[in-house]
């Protein structure tokens, strides 16, 4: 398969791609179609080269058409198909009713929906629907869609899982699982958002052979976060640096019986590489954060004018990890923005934030989807139903640059395009990873200008640390076990 490109587009945008490498390239619109078979059979060997008996469910449209090209190439490589249409094939147009004739006439047998037809399936191929499904699906298209994804045979998906939407990540009643998802031409955005994630499984890309460039024809909607930018961002040090050239990182948190939460931002700040962290917290924190981390500095702080020196001495500031709601959080946090220093705010400053909105450009707000419902006046489930525009209408209003925390994590500058994060794993759906999460793109910030560049490369340097902990498994994943990794993902010039 070929690389993931980085460009994530809206299914109208992907059609134009469409259109323009037949309109304006002069690739025949059955070229494409054939490409797509082409890719999706090789994507199948690759994927389960044991596999010798597959089922092909094919709809009403082009998508269909993509799986009976597939299937007549997959006759021809001895492998035993049966393809399974969802709707009446005499309905067929265009290039799937061409495809649906090649099949037929090499001596392929298209068979109606059936109770037990899918049985002895050893892979399900789903070319039911394609991107331009919006509508809700009738109960007997929910029926099988379920029915498919309870045989148990793993599911290639073409294009897009059917039932899925292409730009929001919703489901139109019901919607494909599958294991791995071939997208064509352009990654669609509804793969990062709302239900896409439990959907898709792995993503594998194939451009149809498109010259070089032809997908510049049409902007994206989004960005995926990859390594190199991370390395573009944190190359090699110098043999001569010393750590006062990376950068100071002041952590506020850990009120009364939350020592941890400080402790741990403080820490994976030291692990992204930042060359100073202290950690200014409630005095009786003070013993258990020095003793179980040595390499933080740790300051009991009464009253926000004790930190003020704190504050002029450092170069980032990170404030809310067991921050607490209370005046005397409430006052660290005034304290805080008054600095108008660089700041990543997570967590209850955040919350705190929302009482009294306000806004500034230089801060990075780290919500997850409660949070971020508080500081829009809205509930969670509205904040995940529209994810990117929820991030977008927090950036608006309060400015800065937004991280919108969970699958897919997003984000959102201002009006430039948002990044979405497609690394990561429900294991990391545990206690103080957004602590961790916090640390890191302090950490980072500490050693750049950049600071939508250090939330980018945060981001990803922190879903990175979490797969490579979770290769033990997901389940029982702690926040602590990414800082063994965090200096693997901060180095990647060096790795090798």
């Amino acid at each position: 398969m070929k690389p993931l490109p980085l460009a994530v587009h809206t299914a109208a945008q992907v059609r134009a791609l469409d259109r323009h490498a037949i309109d304006d390239l002069h690739i025949p619109s059955y070229t494409l179609m054939t490409q797509a078979g082409e890719a999706a059979a090789v994507a199948l060997r690759s994927c389960w080269p044991s596999k010798q008996r597959i089922a092909v469910v094919c709809g009403p449209g082009n998508n269909a058409g993509d799986g009976y090209v597939l299937a007549r190439l997959a006759q021809s490589m001895r492998i035993d198909v049966t393809v399974i249409s969802l709707s009446d094939t005499a309905q067929l147009r265009g290039d799937a009713k061409r495809a649906f004739d090649d099949f037929v006439a090499g001596g392929g047998v298209v068979q109606p929906w059936s109770e037990g037809c899918l049985a002895g399936a050893e892979v399900i191929v789903d070319a039911i629907f394609g991107t331009g499904l919006s509508r809700m699906l009738d109960a007997t298209m929910i029926e099988r869609i379920e029915a498919i994804n309870e045989c148990g045979a793993p599911i290639l998906s073409l294009d897009i899982p059917s039932g899925l939407d292409a730009d929001t990540g919703a489901v139109w009643g019901a919607a494909i699982v599958a294991e791995r998802t071939l997208s064509f031409i352009g990654l669609k955005l509804g793969f990062y958002l709302g239900q896409g994630p439990n959907h898709t499984g792995i993503v594998l890309f194939d451009d149809l052979d498109l010259p070089a460039g032809a997908t510049d024809f049409v902007p994206p909607s989004a960005f995926r976060i990859d390594e190199d930018f991370v390395a573009q961002l944190l190359p090699r040090r110098r043999r001569t640096t010393h750590k006062g050239q990376q950068g100071s990182v002041l952590v506020i948190g850990g009120g009364v019986g939350m020592a941890g939460a400080a402790r741990m931002a403080g820490e994976a700040a030291l692990r992204a590489g930042a060359g100073l962290v202290t950690v200014a917290t409630c005095p009786e924190n003070v013993a258990s954060i020095t003793a179980s981390r040595p390499e933080l500095m740790c300051r009991g702080v009464e009253s926000a004018s004790d930190l003020a020196a704190m504050i002029e001495r450092a170069d980032i500031l990170a404030i809310g990890p067991g921050l607490g709601q209370s005046d005397w959080a409430r006052a660290l946090l005034d304290i805080t923005l008054e600095s108008h220093k660089p700041t990543v705010i997570d967590a209850d400053a955040l919350n705190l934030l929302a009482h009294t909105p306000c806004a500034n450009s230089k801060w990075i707000l780290t919500p997850h989807p409660g949070e971020a419902g508080r500081l829009l006046g809205i509930g969670t489930a509205e904040v995940q139903s529209n994810r990117l525009q929820s991030a977008r209408e927090i950036a608006k209003k309060f400015g800065g640059t937004v991280v919108l925390k969970g699958a897919g994590t997003l984000v959102v500058t201002g009006d430039s395009l948002p990044y979405i994060c497609d690394q990561g794993n429900p294991g990391m759906a545990s206690p103080g990873m957004g602590d961790v999460l916090t640390g890191v793109i302090a950490g980072i910030a500490a050693q750049t200008a950049d600071l939508p560049g250090a939330a980018r490369a945060g981001v990803l340097v922190h879903a990175m640390a979490g797969d490579m902990a979770a290769r033990r498994g997901e389940r029982g994943l702690l926040a602590t076990d990414l800082f063994g990794h965090l200096p693997t993902c901060v180095n990647p010039a060096q790795r090798f």
